[in-house]
């Protein structure tokens, strides 16, 4: 299974990130989970399909184009380990 970790940087916390990310997972065949980080960032951690993970990136990217300033994004593959898309 495709998996990626994604770290979004710049103004990502206390704008709806979580929710949005939660609310555009439901468009993709992903699973996963967002995650606020004490330095600042938020974390998207998810799996799937590579097209689908690219698709729930690229919406995130344009629905919160304004807040974020650097991704970084890490990917493998491995065993399925998530069911549905939550957060934490």
């Amino acid at each position: 299974m495709h998996h990626e970790v994604i770290h979004f940087s710049g103004h990502v916390q206390g704008v709806g990130f979580r929710y949005t990310a939660m609310q555009l997972a439901r468009e993709f065949e992903v699973a996963g989970y967002v995650q606020n980080l004490p330095d600042g960032r938020v974390r998207v951690e998810v799996e799937g399909e590579p097209r689908e993970v690219d698709g729930l990136i690229a919406a995130l990217e344009e629905h919160l184009h304004g807040c974020i300033r650097k991704v970084e994004r890490t990917a493998g593959l491995r065993a399925p380990q998530f069911s549905g898309f939550g957060v934490r």
